[in-house]
């Protein structure tokens, strides 16, 4: 089992979570997130996080801005987007990244059967829970039973769940869900970008009994 702290903006934070062997951590460059980083700050935050722990996320990037997140020296980029972007461009973030390194995280209401057409660019998939106006970030809990429905019926893809999760319903959510894999952000938070560092123990403590 596997979890990713995402939404960092603190060398504390990123310090704690590296103590605690978190699996993957997460950078956000989407400017409307509150949880934004760049700049200088991006290159102090990263510099203790082995490579293959970087996660790199926005929403609908340009080739240019993967381009320079890979300079920097991130090895997966998490892509939000709605089902309104083209083939054209999934194979473009395909092309750039690999589609090993590509996690796709798209936007649909849970009515809506998975767009299979997505499984020719990316080997894994973030389920965050659908909102109207925004990409993730919520704070709210998705469909579980849908997320377990998605690895049983597509068994050779990887699928993270994200939304909503904090020590209170982490182990529900893994009971209902059957995820290998969680994504972890404002449930472990004080304020948005800055992490409880008591409720990310927890929120391990949890996880990981």
């Amino acid at each position: 089992m596997q979890i990713k702290v995402c939404g960092l903006t603190q060398a504390v934070d990123v310090s704690h979570a590296l103590s605690l062997q978190a699996d993957q951590l997460g950078f956000i460059f989407y400017p409307k997130s509150p949880r934004c980083v760049n700049g200088d700050m991006v290159e102090l935050l990263v510099e203790p996080v082995p490579r293959e722990k970087r996660v790199a996320v926005d929403v609908c990037p340009s080739l240019d801005k993967i381009h320079q997140l890979k300079s920097t020296g991130f090895s997966c980029f998490q892509i939000h987007f709605d089902l309104s972007v083209k083939d054209e461009t999934l194979q473009q973030w395909c092309d750039s990244v690999g589609a090993g390194n590509l996690w796709l995280a798209p936007k649909f209401s849970a009515e809506i059967a998975f767009p299979e057409r997505l499984f020719n660019y990316a080997d894994t998939f973030l389920m965050d829970t659908f909102t109207e106006k925004g990409f993730g970030g919520s704070g709210k809990t998705g469909s579980w039973d849908k997320f377990s429905d998605y690895q049983s019926q597509y068994p050779d893809k990887h699928w993270i769940l994200a939304g909503g999760l904090n020590p209170d319903n982490i182990q529900q959510a893994i009971g209902e869900s059957s995820a290998q894999h969680v994504d972890v952000n404002s449930g472990i938070e004080s304020a948005p970008g800055i992490k409880d560092l008591d409720q990310v123990n927890k929120f391990f403590e949890k996880f990981k009994s």
